[in-house]
């Protein structure tokens, strides 16, 4: 009879995010003598990883083990919990997510969430995805997926459509951004309460609470401060026109909308504070050989330091507790298809709302109707989304193209013909990538 717990880490590559996620996973004791399986295409990252959770085993006096290996079946093989990291890319594409909307004066700050460099980075990790879920089918169908590979949303609400698989998506912004506000007004967090409803990064605080109170009047006098008031500068302009605050960050939230990368004005206005962006400097992009470097480095710190064995706010390990441990229920925000949850976005499409972790598994809860303004942001990159998944799940090309004509930073800078002949040069860029177009691969149920 099986008894000690087993959670496998797919996409273990990237060193911390990694070991992060593993400690707060064995700091409940439930875990602490459990499998930590570890499994990526490469093996050099992989065994970065492997030791980095050896040392967090060994300096907390776990009784856990850790396996590594670039067998994927071997990895899923009677998981309790399954964790997704991946990175589906190359050199050719993470450049051309970049440089191609750049040639046609679209300015990509990060590009994995929403746009047309998302949805090409969609299409491209999406197969992979599949593969994962499959197997999972196979070797662990009873096992809890907790998705953090973008773009969240469309990966998410296709797996959800196609497989039973129990799955969601996380994002640490929800309660990262929690904690920023709570800062802003000195209120200390236990404190502090919220209801959060709408899309993955632009989910927005319906309700925002100290001690039970209305805390928003408390944020709008801190805005007041201009130290405050450009930390976050997109998001901030976003809260004083729209009355509710953003999750995700200036940097992302600057390129989900119309309004401020469209001109070399409004960036240096906007974009020059928490957005990454400075006058005159694009985005970088990483090689594969200068990600492996970083990795490197940050392994070689780690090795070289005690470790912090202290549980994270991320919300991976208190569900799995809750699910599969010593079942302690917890809330957290979490992306589901809206099947009556949110009355005025998309029917089906993926929503991030409360969901209630429990041994009964994972529960969404209805969060109601968004405010009518907030609806109509929310509803333009929703419906673009699910273009862009019918089209992937189908082969319909015609969709994909749809989805980035209705992308508000593209259609606020470019035609219909302009966006078209943007979209046929990501087309050529990802020719490799695409079975569902270049292949004739259809995804069913």
């Amino acid at each position: 009879m099986k008894t000690r717990k087993k959670i496998s880490f797919i996409g273990s590559g990237s060193v911390v995010f990694t070991r992060n996620l593993a400690r707060d996973i064995l700091t409940f004791p439930a875990f602490a003598d459990c499998e930590v399986a570890l499994m990526d295409i490469d093996a050099a990252n992989l065994e970065l990883s492997k030791k980095a959770v050896e040392k967090i085993i060994s300096e907390g006096k776990y009784s856990a083990v850790v396996t590594a290996t670039t067998d994927r079946a071997q990895a899923l093989k009677n998981a309790d919990g399954v964790l997704c990291t991946i990175e589906c890319s190359d050199d050719r594409t993470t450049a051309s997510d970049v440089n191609v909307p750049l040639k046609y004066n679209i300015s990509i700050n990060i590009g994995d969430t929403r746009g047309p460099s998302a949805i090409f980075r969609y299409l491209r990790t999406l197969p992979d995805l599949i593969d994962i879920v499959r197997d999972m089918e196979k070797y662990c169908p009873g096992a809890v997926l907790l998705n953090y590979t973008n773009p969240m949303a469309m990966l998410c609400r296709s797996i959800q459509q196609i497989s039973d698989i129990k799955i969601t998506g996380l994002c640490h912004s929800v309660q990262g951004t929690a904690g920023m506000l709570a800062k802003w007004i000195g209120a200390p967090m236990n404190e502090i309460s919220y209801l959060c409803a709408g899309i993955n990064h632009q989910a927005f605080y319906l309700k925002y609470e100290w001690n039970g109170k209305d805390a928003y009047p408390l944020i709008r006098d801190a805005l007041k401060k201009p130290e405050i008031l450009n930390e976050e500068q997109v998001r901030n302009d976003l809260f004083l026109h729209l009355g509710y605050y953003v999750t995700e960050s200036s940097g992302h939230n600057s390129e989900y909308v119309a309004w401020y990368r469209k001109r070399k004005d409004l960036m240096e206005k906007y974009c020059t504070n928490g957005t990454g962006w400075n006058p005159g400097r694009q985005r970088g992009v990483w090689t594969k050989a200068q990600r492996h470097e970083r990795r490197l480095q940050e392994f070689n710190n780690f090795i070289d330091n005690p470790v912090d064995l202290n549980r994270s706010e991320e919300f991976a390990s208190y569900i799995f507790n809750a699910v599969f441990g010593d079942r302690t229920m917890f809330e957290f925000n979490g992306n589901v298809r809206n099947f009556n949850l949110i009355d005025n976005l998309p029917y089906g499409a993926c929503v991030e709302v409360p969901v209630l972790a429990s041994k009964g598994g994972l529960k969404p809860m209805r969060a109601g109707s968004l405010p009518p303004q907030i609806a109509a942001l929310c509803s333009i990159s929703s419906n673009c989304e699910e273009m862009a998944v019918e089209g992937a799940l189908t082969g319909n090309k015609d969709l994909i193209y749809q989805a980035c004509y209705f992308d508000p930073l593209s259609s606020a800078v470019l035609s219909l013909e302009e966006i078209r002949a943007m979209v046929d040069e990501m087309f050529k860029e990802h020719e490799d990538w695409l079975p569902m177009f270049n292949k004739g691969v259809k995804y069913t149920v």
